[in-house]
């Protein structure tokens, strides 16, 4: 690889990460100065580096943009109606007694595709916290196994903003990519619950005294030290009375934000499973038929992935529902009209969609300065010029999207951004390194799950909640990210096999 070309990458990336540790400055910012560093040392101009920028940046948005925007809006309708209460708890119920770190970790896969990770955190820990004092202990293994189920799709699965922000700056399939995550996903669970099971008696002594009195109550200092708790319970039932069992669709429920703006009179509200299903399931359902109907359309035309293809009359109206910006548009007037109550004022739900836009702001600047960084890339010959030094080596064009990821996410923290910056930098390699668009996205998403820590914002939510600190933390939360990352590596060798 020519040297001013490798000094460029290097520069490049160590921009962002010296940026975004050591400066004030964020990982927009860190990434727009990042293309702006790596252009001018690869030899481009000052007014074409700020070009492709530009170019980078709008493309980058005119196909993901709108996309991440309703993804979250349908996530912010979820958390204030209650239906993704309602969806925990009708998990709770399938999975029943015994199970409880299965049913956590499934409730946070489900709840973490529309809704951010730490907010998704914060309104499902009251359950865990719920669970664990009616059995008298186990709050550990459950908090993480919420935790990493929240962790898995988060990471993996469209649309949470990542991997929708992948999907488009690498030109992957987003159906696809919607399957293919969670079939990782659905595998990695019993992986990281062992973990959670097997290390949560470790570290239940470990807690810290307010969380514990929180979970357990005052006096039951010792409860909750293995999985079924080794406290007489005494306290538990000072704290709770006649706990009923969570899972119990009688037992009371937290209000929703919604409830504020009844009218005096108005029947309670309340969300049941089933409906407040429908603004995820009819939007995955449109985008996956799509997928599938092209793929059968293609398949009686005799076209190659790749090659330039006219949808036949009959996946026409799949082609139109199951565009991702059709169906979230769909999911989230399902969201509004469904979830919300007709009393709920209009200026109310104009203020939680506007809560969302902020929301999805930073993560959709990101995304733009991620496509811009790409594109400087591709315009100064360094993508080119890394295709051709990786394919002279003994490795898995794979592994390169999924090294470049890891190593961000434990450089920086942000496993949004460790992709979206993995995404970047291999997007101008993936046709010259023979690797599938899909695969290559898989890799990235895969590769930012590894050992969250002290710089992740989500490993502070998790464990001040879990009440671990230390190496407990480490132990606990740390470990369990890594295991995931670590799963994740066959399933990639077996994608690239049989999809690559």
């Amino acid at each position: 690889m020519d040297a001013q070309l490798l000094l460029a990458l290097v520069l490049g990336i160590g921009t962002i990460l010296v940026l975004v540790l050591r400066t004030r400055l964020d990982a927009f910012v860190a990434l727009l100065i990042a293309a702006l560093v790596t252009g001018v040392v690869a030899g481009q101009s000052l007014v074409d580096v700020v070009d492709s920028i530009t170019a980078g940046f709008g493309n980058t948005l005119g196909s993901i943009g709108i996309v991440i925007g309703l993804g979250v809006a349908i996530g912010k309708m979820l958390e204030v109606s209650g239906a993704a209460d309602a969806l925990a708890r009708a998990f709770l119920r399938a999975f029943g007694k015994g199970r409880e770190e299965w049913a956590m970790g499934s409730i946070g896969g489900v709840v973490s595709i529309p809704v951010f990770c730490d907010s998704g955190y914060v309104i499902m820990n009251p359950l865990a916290r719920s669970i664990a004092r009616v059995k008298q202990g186990g709050y550990v293994a459950l908090a993480l196994a919420l935790g990493v189920g929240m962790t898995l799709t988060h990471h993996l699965v469209p649309p949470t903003p990542g991997p929708l922000a992948v999907a488009g700056l690498l030109g992957a399939d987003l159906g696809l990519l919607l399957v293919t995550g969670l079939v990782f996903a659905v595998i990695l669970l019993p992986v990281v619950i062992a973990y959670a099971r097997w290390v949560g008696p470790q570290l239940e002594e470990h807690i810290t005294p307010q969380v514990r009195e929180a979970v357990y109550g005052a006096v039951g200092a010792g409860a909750g030290r293995g999985p079924g708790g080794s406290g007489t319970g005494v306290a538990v039932q000072e704290r709770t009375g006649d706990a009923a069992d969570p899972a119990d669709p009688a037992q009371e429920l937290p209000r929703p934000a919604v409830a504020e703006d009844a009218p005096e009179g108005a029947p309670e509200h309340r969300v049941g499973a089933l409906l407040g299903s429908l603004p995820l399931l009819v939007p995955l359902a449109l985008i996956v038929a799509n997928t599938v109907t092209a793929a059968v359309d293609r398949n009686n035309q005799g076209v190659l992935a790749g090659d330039d293809y006219t949808p036949s009359d009959w996946v026409t109206p799949f082609a139109f529902l199951g565009n991702p910006v059709v169906a979230l548009v769909i999911g989230l007037v399902l969201a509004v009209y469904l979830l919300l109550p007709r009393w709920t004022p209009r200026r109310r739900v104009h203020g939680w969609l506007a809560e969302s836009a902020a929301a999805a702001g930073l993560i959709l600047l990101i995304t733009g300065a991620g496509g811009a960084l790409g594109q400087v890339l591709r315009d100064s010959g360094v993508g080119d010029a890394l295709a051709e030094a990786v394919g002279s080596m003994a490795l898995p064009a794979f592994l390169v999207p999924f090294l470049i990821a890891t190593v961000v996410r434990v450089a920086q923290g942000s496993g949004t951004v460790a992709m979206i910056t993995a995404a970047s930098v291999t997007a101008p390699l993936v046709a010259s390194l023979g690797v599938a668009p899909l695969i290559a996205a898989l890799a990235c998403t895969a590769g930012s799950m590894v050992f969250s820590y002290y710089n992740d914002s989500y490993f502070w939510v998790v464990t001040r909640f879990t009440g671990l600190e230390g190496t407990a933390a480490l132990k606990g939360w740390s470990a369990i990210t890594t295991v995931a990352w670590a799963g994740s590596v066959p399933l990639l060798l077996v994608a690239e096999l049989v999809l690559g």
